[in-house]
């Protein structure tokens, strides 16, 4: 069966004096990241910006992403909801990220940040004291790690561990097995959401 992928498009709109704002509240060196919806709006920012600023670089995010942004970027400019997407480039790129949606410009502070790292140092100490542990596995394309899944669990044999493969993992469903720690194989962003749940190149 042929999957087809068809983005939707954002209908939001933003102003001219929007616009300026932006550009006295950005610094001067600035990659441009969006959501797919956000193409459109973020080409149209992104012409504007060019005029009084440098752009380093221009990308779409996905969930699973990990953009690498030239060293002479000094923030990043996200058009996206929520800040899903934000946190996590904040915390992995360690450059200031700005967050725009909904016509309106913030910073990820370093507390968000904090709490992040926080809830990751908390995995893995989970991890460490974990008897029995599950290693995700994902069946989609890009995210498929199986033969990785195996080899972990063949170096932790001082662990009970079990392999769970699906197509859309969800971490609701956790509570309906005695697991101590989740090693994630797949989406490296799944341990924004999930306490229990680590990397595995955290822990490899």
């Amino acid at each position: 069966m042929k999957t087809l992928f068809i983005p939707a498009k954002s209908t939001m709109q933003i102003t001219d004096s929007e616009l300026k704002d932006l550009s006295k509240n950005l610094p001067k060196n600035l990659a441009i990241a969006y959501s797919i919806q956000y193409k459109d709006l973020a080409e149209k920012i992104k012409s504007t910006l060019s005029k009084k600023h440098k752009i380093t670089f221009f990308t779409q995010v996905l969930g699973c992403s990990k953009p690498n942004f030239p060293k002479n970027t000094k923030a990043i400019l996200l058009i996206s909801d929520g800040k899903f997407h934000a946190i996590s480039l904040a915390h992995e790129t360690k450059i200031p990220v700005y967050l725009f949606t909904n016509g309106i410009l913030q910073k990820i502070s370093k507390k968000e940040i904090e709490i992040l790292e926080k809830k990751q140092k908390g995995a893995y100490l989970k991890f460490l004291h974990a008897e029995k542990i599950g290693i995700l596995i994902s069946t989609k394309p890009g995210q498929e790690n199986l033969k990785k899944a195996i080899e972990f669990r063949k170096k932790h044999k001082n662990k009970t561990s079990y392999l769970f493969i699906s197509n859309n993992i969800d971490t609701n469903e956790f509570e309906n097995f005695q697991i101590d720690s989740w090693v994630n194989t797949s989406c490296p962003r799944m341990d924004m959401n999930e306490g229990s749940i680590i990397n595995i190149s955290k822990v490899s």
